[in-house]
């Protein structure tokens, strides 16, 4: 996982702020889903998603690994809390993955 200086988190988090629209929007389409790492996955074909979704996974797993050198913890804790937050806050219809690995629709 990349080390993120603090400094850095809020340039990290201005290019997430960025993109959330996109995001949002292709949520309520179907074309991605939240996992179960706290990591956003396409679902659907869309060239434009997987480029932004990748962007997004490198800066959530930035975020994650900062966290976690903050906590003492591991970036894959933090993530994993992080998709619980993400699943308990997402709108109905947005796909999330279980701990068990399957996919839902909320």
């Amino acid at each position: 996982m990349a080390h993120v200086r603090a400094e850095d988190l809020g340039v990290v988090k201005g290019r997430m702020s960025k993109r959330l629209a996109n995001l949002d929007s292709w949520k309520s389409q179907g074309v991605i889903g939240e996992n179960n790492r706290g990591l956003v996955e396409v679902r659907g074909a869309n060239a434009e998603a997987v480029d932004v979704v990748a962007a997004e996974n490198r800066d959530r797993e930035a975020v994650y690994a900062a966290l976690a050198q903050q906590t003492g913890s591991t970036a894959e804790t933090v993530a994993r809390a992080r998709a619980k937050q993400i699943a308990a806050g997402s709108a109905v219809g947005v796909w999330l993955q279980r701990d068990n690995g399957d996919w839902y629709k909320k």
